[in-house]
């Protein structure tokens, strides 16, 4: 599997698992200017922006350790 497809996998799974969650989404690779946003959710009158990590191995480490969550 490609890295292409490997990222497009992980994200249809986790817009998947957040809808199983209750949350609604509201866009997918949301992009602005050269930035772009994987998944923007909302649930409860929250929105979550979400980045999703995939990885076929560990030697660089867990998708988790390269991403940190903020609340504003």
């Amino acid at each position: 599997m490609d890295a292409q497809t490997l990222g497009l996998a992980a994200e249809d799974f986790a817009a998947h698992y957040l809808k199983r969650k209750g949350y609604r989404i509201r866009k997918r690779n949301y992009r602005y200017l050269k930035a772009e946003i994987d998944i923007i959710a909302e649930i409860d009158n929250t929105l979550a922006v979400i980045e999703v990590k995939a990885r076929t191995t560990h030697i660089y480490g867990t998708p988790e350790s390269f991403v940190s969550p903020k609340q504003i």
